[in-house]
């Protein structure tokens, strides 16, 4: 059970270290205390503010004097102007909130012993069991999907020796109510930032169902005399759209807990169970199992450095995907910063969504590891913000199409914010619709297509619209734009042409014509894309065989020459324009720029990290690297992902860079083990997902393959890899079996 299990011997001190569940939806944070309880909840819908514009009328009229001053080498003075003029308003956008805190107050008669607390990973249930005057008391919490509320479960294996207290609070306006005998129910409204008005009412409900005496009071119920107890919790907020914050949150909140009053435990349970476990046991992995592995949680992300836990990297994947599978399905909001875990009214970052690696990251994750729904969430989103973006682009570049810089919120914000040095970075839309591309390709089927193309063509016409020549070239730039989040010597961040925009765009252009020949449609768009792509700067070696992050050789004077950001290495992942066998010269300048850049970064900064060892095929190096991610320094004690402080995209980035160096993938070609470390002989991974809409299961001993089964959804031709050896495969929806090549 350790490959699905975190588990410890003592109560959560600290929000780090409390075990997460959540539904998609509906989250909670459980700290398993003794004497007291908390659950910390929250909703994806609930973030401060409301439907907002950033349209800055002074940027279009500057636009212009700011790509002089860049093209002049002024750059100081243009990104002054820039901060001054083209900056949305606000310039910070709306933080994402805690919803509400469920109190249990227990009357305990005497020291506790036999304490464990766990979170189950395949059965998504967090438990917490100890003994207390020779009584044993168990609680359970999951957030289920099928029912749509959160369910507690407490229980005495005495009879009547369960009493305790429940309370509810929110930092949020408003108040607790009573709503009916047995139900807390708080309702309020969300908070006001940046000069945006609060403009959404939510409800957090819980429901008391016990055997026990119940003696309710305003804003508290007490329980004695009891052997078992059940507590049914949601939240709900008035949120319908991005525009539209007239929704009915009452109505819907009280259906869900009417539905979920009338089932019994097994029947929730089971329902859980299934709806769970459809998804999470689509993957299984081994990488092999040593006594590490049987220490608690806390104690094997200490140890592992010294002891060597190849089992906590296994957990790890599954944990990423539990994560993954509890903040993003069908009908919810995308995971940001922190998935749907968040305590605090001001989180860093404002939990938002950071498009310029951080929200792309949560989502490398879904496609391999076999959680294609979890991906919904992000094409809704995209989908929205051609909406917003589009009233961006014209206002602030005079452009068609649609634009996202750097972050995004709830309420689809798209100007550029924070600051000229780090907002000022218009192809954060071309980084999803090439994601979106990806995911076209992992689905191996023309079904998503229709879908995706309105949002690549818009993405495109806007980059289209907006490159401009560079003086004394031939070459199409964006201009002004930055290389997130670094400076150059020049005492400034922006700049034209970057590399990682001259990637984004390749590969949006590539998708754009890609999708255009699929559905017969839009030739002269087409055209028009290709033939700016081929306009575009190519890539650049360095005096120090580094690839050339910007269009002058500026890399090895950089003021942060170990930077956390290594974006003009998109190219070789998650993009494939940079690879070991087609662009040898740019993989060893990839390569090059790794080293220098150094391994030990932010969480996310390994994660990404990771994935690009992974790419170039050095699977002990990458093993180094993992070793960086499941460490006291960049894990917390929960296993979430410590940034400083904790970012979810982490936890994401690190999982699909241990799949990656299991399996890798182009439209037609398989790659197994392509970056095995010797620290993992024996393994096996099944469920995998590779571009094609194949499946892969396989297993090694001593390091090299031992059997492989691919399974396509359509036939499809298919190169086959591992190591130097290949054979090309005619897969279909039956089972192909590969022995060692």
């Amino acid at each position: 059970m350790s490959q699905h299990l975190l588990w410890y011997r003592a109560p959560a001190t600290v929000w780090t270290e409390a075990l997460p569940v959540g539904n998609g939806r509906l989250g909670a944070m459980v700290f398993g205390g003794t004497a007291r309880e908390r659950l910390q909840i929250n909703e994806d819908t609930l973030w401060a503010g409301g439907p907002y514009s950033q349209v800055n009328p002074e940027a279009l009229p500057n636009l212009e004097r700011v790509r002089e001053l860049i093209f002049a080498g002024r750059f100081a003075e243009a990104e002054a102007l820039a901060e001054a003029k083209l900056m949305g308003k606000p310039i910070k956008q709306m933080p994402y909130q805690p919803a509400a805190d469920l109190w249990l107050d227990f009357d305990l008669p005497s020291a506790v012993a036999d304490y464990r607390r766990e979170l189950d990973l395949d059965a998504a249930i967090a438990t917490t069991r100890f003994s207390a005057g020779g009584v044993t008391l168990t609680r359970e919490v999951f957030s289920t999907a099928a029912d749509g509320v959160l369910v507690v479960r407490l229980s005495a294996d005495k009879p009547g020796a369960l009493s305790f207290a429940l309370s509810l609070t929110s930092e949020q306006p408003g108040a607790v109510a009573r709503a009916a005998a047995g139900h807390l129910r708080f309702e309020g409204t969300n908070r006001e930032a940046e000069g945006i008005a609060g403009r959404l009412k939510f409800a957090a409900e819980a429901r008391l169902l016990t055997d026990g005496q119940r003696t309710d009071a305003a804003e508290r119920i007490t329980v004695s005399g009891a052997t078992e107890a059940l507590i049914l919790i949601d939240v709900a907020t008035s949120f319908r759209r991005f525009d539209d914050v007239l929704g009915d949150h009452i109505g819907p909140l009280e259906a869900r807990l009417d539905a979920a009053t009338a089932k019994s435990w097994t029947d929730l349970h089971t329902a859980h169970l299934a709806e769970h476990r459809r998804l999470y046991r689509r993957l299984a992995i081994g990488l092999g199992h040593t006594p590490a592995a049987d220490l608690p949680t806390d104690e094997r992300i200490a140890a592992n450095v010294t002891l060597g836990d190849p089992a906590l990297a296994a957990l790890y994947v599954q944990y990423g995907r539990y994560l993954m599978i509890s903040s993003s399905r069908p009908g919810t909001q995308p995971a940001n910063l922190q998935g749907i875990w968040n305590d605090l009214t001001s989180p860093p970052w404002g939990s938002k969504y950071t498009a310029n690696i951080n929200l792309q990251m949560n989502y490398w994750l879904p496609d391999p590891a076999n959680l294609v729904e979890c991906f919904e969430p992000l094409i809704k989103m995209v989908e929205d913000l051609t909406v917003t973006g589009a009233e961006m682009a014209k206002a602030h570049y005079g452009a068609r199409g649609w634009v996202l810089h750097h972050n995004t919120d709830l309420w689809r914000a798209t100007g550029p914010v924070d600051g000229a040095k780090w907002g000022l970075w218009p192809t954060g839309g071309a980084w999803l619709c090439a994601q979106l591309w990806d995911h076209v390709a992992f689905a191996g089927d023309d079904a998503l297509v229709r879908r995706v193309y309105p949002l690549l063509a818009g993405a495109a016409r806007f980059i289209l619209d907006v490159l401009v020549p560079l003086p004394g070239t031939d070459r199409l730039v964006i201009v002004p734009s930055l290389s997130p989040e670094n400076v150059h010597p020049e005492g400034a961040a922006l700049a034209a042409g970057v590399t990682m925009d001259n990637q984004l765009v390749r590969d949006l252009f590539d998708a754009l014509i890609d999708a255009t020949t699929r559905l017969g449609t839009d030739p002269a768009q087409a055209a028009e894309a290709a033939a700016a792509r081929d306009r575009l700067p190519p890539h650049q070696i360095g005096k120090a065989g580094q690839l050339m992050e910007w269009l002058k050789d500026w890399d090895m004077e950089v003021p942060e020459i170990h930077h956390r950001h290594v974006s003009h290495l998109y190219g070789l992942y998650p993009s494939q324009q940079i690879s070991l066998s087609k662009t040898p010269e740019l993989a060893a300048a990839a390569r090059k720029t790794l080293e220098i850049r150094g391994d030990d970064a932010t969480g996310w900064g390994i994660g990404w990290r990771i994935n690009l060892w992974a790419r170039l095929g050095d699977g002990n190096h990458t093993h180094e690297v993992v070793q960086l991610l499941l460490t006291p320094e960049r894990t917390y004690p929960n296993m979430f992902d410590a940034h400083p402080p904790f970012q979810i995209d982490g936890n994401f980035g690190g999982a699909a860079g241990i799949l990656e160096m299991l399996v890798q993938s182009t439209a037609d070609e398989i790659h197994l083990l392509p970056a095995l470390p010797d620290a993992w002989p024996k393994g096996s991974v099944t469920g995998v997902r590779a571009r094609g809409g194949v499946t892969v299961d396989l297993s090694w001993h001593d390091g090299k393959l031992a059997e492989a089964s691919l399974t396509a959804k359509t036939a499809r031709q298919v190169l086959v890899r591992f190591g130097t050896s290949g054979q090309t495969y005619t897969l279909s929806p039956t089972p192909t079996v590969i022995a060692p090549l």
